[in-house]
């Protein structure tokens, strides 16, 4: 059982030999041949979304490979993996390119991939830029540029993410409790909400008052103890560039969502595009907390 388990820790502490494997349909990465990160470019056939388009990371898995993100779950099937979004977008036409339709049309309003540049290299990691086009009725009305690279660092999995949303024309997110980049996790067996300092026990946000969301943090994550009693965690950290954020994360739905409309209506004004930074991380075993303070501190450089 030591030789397994030292086997296992030499293989997570060597560096990653990424492949990539692009179709039409999706960007997948796999690393010795366990697939540690996906790009859906269109909704697969047999999907249960609820929303017509893709444009979505899933899975993105520990450095074992098992999978952290879920797609479609039974309570909120517009959620997908990792994903950009909001449910309430004032401008020339009003949109809700979350799914949930409550506030603004969701019907013909896609997000549709322009394409992917051929990933490349960076030291431990590799990168790839994405292109979509946010569109309400065939009007474009944001055009979205995302830089995505994944690397290991330590036994952890991290994902950088860099959005620039642009518009022609200006685009207003109403004061909301909830929606924009949203980390959702599975959630078989049970979970504790972790932050810099230690589990958090706040009371749950409600998804219609703002101000129950829970303060400005580095960032916030799950630890998740499988039915086998296996563990895996991940968290978002949030960036100091970013718009000030309160977080809505109800541990009901396990999802890991930073608000940057929580406090104040957000305006994305035309020909000055909103640049938003994520990262995500995730992890075998019991929170490494220091370790992922660490990654927080380093990632505000």
């Amino acid at each position: 059982m030591i030789d397994a388990l030292l086997a296992v820790s030499m293989l997570l502490q060597a560096k990653p030999e990424y492949t990539v494997e692009a179709t039409g349909d999706a960007v997948v990465v796999k690393e010795r041949g366990k697939e540690m990160l996906g790009y859906q470019l269109k909704k697969p056939a047999d999907s249960k979304l609820a929303v017509e388009f893709a444009c979505y990371f899933h899975p993105l898995a520990t450095p074992s490979g098992a999978v952290l993100t879920d797609v479609a779950p039974a309570d909120h099937k517009h959620h997908r993996g990792i994903f950009m979004a909001w449910f309430d977008m004032k401008g020339k036409k009003d949109a809700d390119f979350w799914g949930w339709g409550q506030y603004a049309p969701v019907k013909d309003r896609i997000i549709v991939n322009r394409g992917v540049s051929e990933p490349q290299q960076a030291g431990q990691g590799i990168w790839f830029d994405i292109e979509n086009d946010w569109k309400a009725e065939g009007q474009v009305l944001l055009k979205e540029e995302l830089r995505a690279m994944l690397s290991r660092k330590d036994a952890l999995n991290i994902l950088d993410l860099v959005y620039q949303l642009k518009a022609d024309s200006d685009i207003t997110l109403p004061q909301r409790a909830f929606s924009g980049f949203c980390l959702r996790v599975r959630k078989d067996g049970k979970a504790t909400v972790e932050g810099p300092d230690g589990e958090v026990k706040l009371p749950a946000p409600h998804h219609l008052k703002p101000e129950s969301d829970w303060p400005a943090q580095a960032w916030y994550g799950y630890q998740i103890t499988l039915p086998d009693g296996a563990q895996l965690g991940g968290a978002v950290i949030d960036h100091p560039k970013n718009p000030p954020s309160l977080w809505h994360n109800p541990a009901a739905i396990r999802m890991i969502n930073p608000c940057v409309m929580a406090s104040k209506d957000v305006v994305i004004k035309a020909a000055e595009p909103l640049v938003l930074r994520y990262r995500v991380v995730a992890w075998d075993g019991a929170t490494p907390r220091d370790l992922v303070n660490s990654l927080a501190k380093d990632w505000t450089k």
